[in-house]
């Protein structure tokens, strides 16, 4: 079973969009093949035993993690240099460092769950049926929490004499936010860490073909009473360090003696993943200042039971 290079970079540039928009990359790297029929059909089986498919897409998130860590390079450089500072001086003095601890609690719960999760549920329910059912799951999600948004109150602005809960049980310094970049982040701070965990345990559904990372992260941030923009931006910096570690993790498979033959195919579609990956979260960033998650709802709604109806009528 080889994929070629055609197969592989239709996989990345799908990879690249899905990934970071509200509509499930797993979901639609299951679907699609399965749609298309065919050879397709049988080169990107994920459910096939040794099938290169699966190490095909790590290369891929590897390379969607990347794309995000250039695009938000400031946001990270901040973040590490207040991470180094509470290091050194065993406080948490500047949101960007409360940031980042916020960041590195979030993170747990989705990573302990994917090592014991992931190969099962994607063993059992990475089929086109279940995915389908799991996508039109996850329109609604989106949809139902745009319907209810207006009980949960906003997240108030940040004034530069406003003082973040402490986390460390010093006084965090708070300064005036020109940057609004940095004042997002400065917002983001604020969360607790009860509730910057609840967000970063969402990201646990996305274990479920179908389901959103990015969907469910900004979802529970809306219902945390975040706006859309800082919401969307929680969800892509927890996505970063998630996806750029499996992807590290699951990176010798794709160098395995079988699938040599798709290290040629593998890069370029990485680098379709990459590229796309960063357009995506630069339309996203913007998107969200003004604009909500009903369109990907609506399409996820159509597109997931369009598909289960398409699967369960062919048998």
């Amino acid at each position: 079973m080889a994929i070629t290079y055609l197969e592989s970079i239709v996989v990345g540039a799908l990879q690249g969009v899905s990934e970071l928009f509200p509509v499930s990359s797993l979901g639609h790297s299951i679907l699609m093949p399965a749609l298309i029929g065919g050879q397709w059909a049988g080169d990107l089986d994920m459910s096939a035993k040794n099938s290169p498919y699966l190490a095909l897409l790590v290369a891929m998130h590897v390379a969607t993690a990347l794309a995000l860590v250039i695009f938000f390079w400031r946001d990270w450089v901040r973040i590490l240099i207040g991470l180094w500072d509470a290091v050194r001086t065993r406080e948490i003095r500047t949101p960007e460092a409360r940031l980042g601890v916020l960041l590195i609690i979030a993170t747990v719960p989705v990573g302990l769950a994917g090592l014991v999760m992931e190969k099962a549920v994607r063993n059992y329910l990475g089929t086109p049926i279940p995915t389908s059912i799991f996508l039109a799951l996850n329109g609604f999600v989106l949809l139902s929490a745009e319907l209810l948004r207006n009980r949960v109150q906003a997240e108030p602005l940040l004034t530069p004499t406003g003082r973040p809960a402490d986390l460390s049980m010093q006084d965090t310094v708070v300064l005036p936010v020109t940057d609004p970049d940095r004042a997002s982040d400065v917002r983001l701070a604020r969360l607790s860490i009860k509730d910057a965990t609840l967000i970063g345990t969402a990201q646990i559904a996305a274990l479920f073909p179908g389901i959103s990372r990015s969907g469910s992260t900004i979802v529970a941030g809306l219902f945390k009473g975040l706006r859309h923009e800082d919401a969307a931006r929680f969800a892509f910096l927890l996505a970063t360090p998630v996806i750029l570690a499996a992807g590290v993790l699951k990176t010798p498979e794709l160098f395995k003696p079988e699938n040599h033959d798709i290290l040629g195919p593998a890069l370029a579609g990485s680098v379709v993943a990459g590229a796309l990956s960063y357009i995506a979260v630069k339309f996203l960033t913007s998107y969200f200042e003004t604009k909500t998650l009903t369109p990907f709802a609506i399409y996820c709604l159509v597109a997931g039971i369009g598909s289960a109806a398409f699967f369960t009528l062919r048998g």
